[in-house]
């Protein structure tokens, strides 16, 4: 079992760039299965099931909004336990967080799996594409306990310095559920449903898997007196973190939600286009946010451990490497923008499907190198605790996207909506570097070691 990694030691730069490379891969993995379920849909089964999985969507990633909000609560307290070296508080917060998530994620299933008609009509979902969106919804949000819990343990890992285990599980999951894609789809013919079945069972081995070998890390903890299986105080710490986080990642989704009921009108066809185009999109961003949870990590040790100049130096190294990812994704999308949609649609897919994804492309992926900007400074906000200064610059950009989408879409029909995309990440980003360079995650950080010193 390997051991936990100190990133308080060593040159910031390459301390990151080990750190957070498996990081990188790993979301590569997860996206790839993700892109999978939608290509073999559009490919296999039609335009329509592209669509289907298309306008679930949005609400699937409400969900994924509290699994990611409780790996970032979790991550960011253990990395601060860590960095000051309280281990017996390390496993007791270990412990706090696995089970909380157990409690909330059951919860959060049942209510899953009884409303998912309810929230597919909520979203004014097209007639025909309907009872396959609901289908997908329902078995997807039924494995959702596995979703959270891989989650939780992907945070712990990384907040003891281990990126390379969460890649392993994905490399794991994510090849198996293209397996199982292709098994439901074109063996057993269970269409939509079948792709959920395969998302479902490739999340619960990988989930199982995680939690044995997080449970074996436990014991590499160093023991330095008995500690709680449950604590309050870490709870409450977990909490102050996730809440915020999990509020944040809700109101992305909610936004997201919203702007899909700006698209459902304009039929299944830029339904599926948009589908495809966003399932690019949110690879590209999830990479880049994936960077942003390395530099969290890395904060929340640095700060634990009272090192903020290595702070500057980390943020400085991730914005480098997240800015040149952005600039090769950006010429990716614009060069081969319709050969890479083409992966999601076969040859019946509407002329209207693939120009709707490319002009999605056009207009967003010019914009990521300044989208990276804004994702780096926001890791360091969190990871340093400094929660309402990182929602004020998500939620301007949230509003601004929703807002900017229903004007424009007035004006522009649906191609106004995929121009909010762009202004809004320009002017939020504006707001995440005014507090990175007032210090605030500084400021946030000596107060919160002073009232949390053990």
């Amino acid at each position: 079992m390997p051991p936990v990694k100190d990133l308080t030691q060593g040159d910031p730069g390459q301390v990151l760039i080990r750190f957070t490379l498996p990081l990188f891969l790993s979301v590569f993995f997860q996206q790839l299965y993700n892109i999978a379920d939608s290509a073999i849909a559009g490919t296999y089964i039609g335009e329509d099931a592209l669509a289907a999985i298309g306008a679930s969507y949005p609400i699937t990633m409400l969900f994924m909004a509290v699994a990611v909000g409780s790996q970032i609560g979790c991550s960011v307290v253990l990395g601060r336990l860590y960095g000051r070296k309280l281990f017996r508080r390390v496993r007791s917060c270990m412990t706090t967080a696995l089970i909380s998530g157990a409690v909330l994620s059951f919860l959060l299933t049942l209510f899953g799996i009884f409303a998912s008609n309810q929230l597919m009509l909520l979203v004014h979902t097209p007639e025909n594409i309907l009872e396959n969106a609901t289908a997908y919804l329902k078995i997807y949000t039924s494995g959702f306990m596995f979703v959270h819990l891989y989650n939780i343990t992907t945070g712990l890992f990384s907040s003891l310095g281990d990126s390379k285990t969460p890649l392993y599980l994905l490399i794991f999951s994510s090849l198996g559920n293209i397996l199982l894609d292709l098994l439901f789809i074109l063996i057993l013919q269970q269409g939509v449903a079948g792709l959920a079945w395969a998302t479902l069972t490739a999340q619960a081995a990988a989930c199982l898997l995680s939690l044995v070998l997080i449970l074996r890390r436990l014991h590499h903890i160093p023991k330095d007196g008995a500690s709680p299986p449950f604590s309050l105080r870490d709870f409450r710490d977990i909490v102050s973190v996730a809440v915020p986080s999990i509020l944040q990642q809700s109101f992305i989704s909610v936004g997201n939600l919203i702007i899909q009921t700006f698209i459902n009108p304009f039929g299944s066809s830029v339904i599926a286009g948009y589908s495809a185009a966003i399932k690019l999109n949110t690879f590209a961003l999830t990479c880049f946010t994936n960077m942003s949870s390395g530099i969290s990590s890395f904060t929340a040790q640095n700060l634990g451990a009272a090192l903020p100049k290595r702070v500057r130096k980390g943020f400085s190294a991730a914005l480098k490497m997240a800015c040149g990812t952005a600039l090769i994704f950006a010429m990716l999308y614009l060069l081969c923008g319709n050969e890479l949609l083409r992966l999601f649609m076969n040859r019946n897919s509407t002329k209207l499907a693939l120009e709707t994804g490319r002009r999605f492309m056009l207009l967003t992926a010019p914009a990521y190198p300044i989208i990276c900007i804004k994702i780096i400074a926001d890791g360091v906000l969190r990871g340093s605790g400094a929660m309402r200064y990182f929602m004020t610059a998500t939620l301007v950009d949230l509003v601004l996207r929703v807002l900017l989408a229903w004007i424009f879409s007035r004006f522009f029909h649906e191609t106004g909506i995929w121009m909010a995309w762009p202004i809004s990440w320009a002017i939020a980003t504006i707001l995440s570097i005014v507090f990175y360079r007032k210090g605030v995650w500084q400021t946030h950080i000596e107060i919160s070691s002073v009232n949390h010193t053990s």
